[in-house]
């Protein structure tokens, strides 16, 4: 019999304090399920075997980075508006995998035109950076199941193309406005409301919404409808695309 809707499982996937967050969804209706898992792997192993996971990581890095990090940021960053700081600029593998803050921005510079130091936000994110780009080269078929997001990007998808009015976060605390618009998208697309209400141990609340945000990502992905940016994508070192979809 072949596979239908009732078989599949998609996720939506985006770091948490305790790992990762997953939201696992049908490619239609409201079926979700969300867990955080340690590692990333234990989101492409868990049972329910997602068979597109929407992820907000960067995937492949350059050896050299340009103005503005990758061709993906720079792709997405005029579609957000204000929500554009939110992009973060991704600099060289080599800047990436450095061992800590002061090799890093030491690698940047010498890894971009023009020079530009790694900011700490992005810093911060690195070892998930790593952990999902050592799992996609060590196998490559992955790159066809595993696929780049972002969450204001996501939102901008689900607004009909319009960035938010509302940030998420005000001066790092959580921006109530913010997230009842975040919301309210999600339930527009048919994700369950309710479970943008409560998120489960080791994540925050703006984490649970951004991993719901990925999963109606990877459904536009599964249904054939996203769109990449850039199209087509440039490849890493390694033949991993660097777009970002939505």
């Amino acid at each position: 019999m072949g596979e239908t809707a009732r078989d599949v499982w998609l996720a939506g996937v985006d770091g948490c304090p305790g790992g990762w967050i997953a939201a696992f969804v049908r490619p239609t209706g409201d079926d979700c399920v969300v867990a955080v898992n340690a590692n990333f792997a234990d989101v492409l192993a868990a049972p329910r075997m997602p068979a597109i996971v929407a992820v907000d990581i960067p995937i492949g890095l350059p050896e050299r980075a340009g103005h503005g990090g990758r061709a993906a940021e720079n792709a997405v960053r005029p579609l957000l508006g204000q929500r554009q700081s939110s992009v973060f600029s991704v600099p060289s593998r080599t800047a990436i995998y450095a061992p800590d803050y002061v090799a890093a921005c030491h690698a940047a510079l010498a890894t971009s035109q023009p020079p530009r130091k790694v900011s700490r936000q992005l810093f911060n994110i690195s070892p998930k950076v790593r952990e999902v780009d050592a799992i996609l080269r060590a196998n490559p078929e992955l790159a066809t199941r595993v696929f780049e997001v972002h969450p204001e990007l996501a939102f901008w998808r689900l607004n009909g193309g319009r960035p938010l009015a509302e940030a998420k976060k005000v001066k790092s605390r959580p921006y109530e406005p913010g997230l009842i618009l975040r919301r309210e998208l999600l339930a527009l697309a048919g994700l369950p409301l309710a479970l943008t209400l409560a998120p489960p141990r080791g994540a925050a609340t703006d984490d649970l919404i951004d991993a719901i945000a990925c999963a109606a990502v990877a459904r536009r992905i599964h249904a054939g409808q996203a769109q990449r940016f850039p199209d087509p994508p440039p490849l890493d070192r390694h033949g991993l695309p660097m777009a970002i979809w939505a």
